[in-house]
């Protein structure tokens, strides 16, 4: 009986932790740009620093950016978001190559 109890005890705690997590937390932004996002307010100088390649640019982000270069034959858009320039795939918005401003 107590083995039941326990083994109840961990599938109630596995069930209740993704609905307790704040929406939005596995964006893999700092909660000021994550913050700024929600409001729609523009995002602060040097914000791209936090990005590196092989990351994922947060859908949002993509939204606010203009496509510079089309889809090209192996996937990849060239993306200008508020003087910051990117390459990323376009299907996982995974970051090729950053080029700055």
């Amino acid at each position: 009986m107590r083995d039941l109890v326990i083994v109840f005890l961990i599938v109630a705690i596995g069930v209740a932790s993704p609905v307790s997590a704040k929406p939005g937390a596995d964006s893999g932004l700092p909660p000021g740009l994550e913050k700024r996002l929600e409001q729609g307010k523009p995002l602060p100088p040097g914000w791209a620093r936090k990005l590196s390649v092989g990351a994922v640019l947060d859908e949002r982000i993509v939204d606010r950016g203009e496509v510079v270069v089309p889809l090209d034959d192996d996937g990849v858009i060239t993306l200008a978001v508020e003087g910051e320039t990117f390459r990323l795939i376009e299907a996982t918005r995974e970051i090729v190559e950053i080029l700055g401003h």
